[in-house]
């Protein structure tokens, strides 16, 4: 039996001069859905996820409610994806293969639905 792991997508998503060009970001979305349809071919992709805006709210207790996503080390979750897998190494494995860590200052967060 296959567990369900989310992959966070975490990357600088506010400093303007970071963010790609309409050419390098059609090059990262070849990539992209090349990675996802290998997972797909192998029966790992328990849902295809979604890309984040960069508009947010962050609430903390006593009513406290900032504008704009999380950020921390300048990296804020730029999307997510459900894969199947294994176990957390399995789950690993697939995740070291994103192409998002290919740029600097990015990570993938591997997390275990449920239980």
């Amino acid at each position: 039996m296959m567990d369900e792991f989310v992959l966070f997508f975490r990357m600088d998503i506010l400093t303007k001069e970071v963010q790609p060009t309409p050419e390098q970001m059609k090059i990262y979305m070849e990539q992209w859905y090349r990675w996802t349809e290998g997972i797909a071919a192998q029966g790992k992709l328990a849902e295809g996820g979604n890309h984040l805006s960069s508009e947010g709210k962050v609430i903390r207790p006593d009513d406290q409610i900032g504008d704009g996503p999380y950020v921390a080390n300048c990296e804020s979750i730029a999307g997510y994806i459900i894969i199947k897998g294994a176990d957390i190494d399995d789950a690993v494995a697939i995740a070291k293969e994103c192409p998002i860590l290919k740029g600097a200052g990015t990570s993938v967060e591997v997390r275990k639905v449920g239980s």
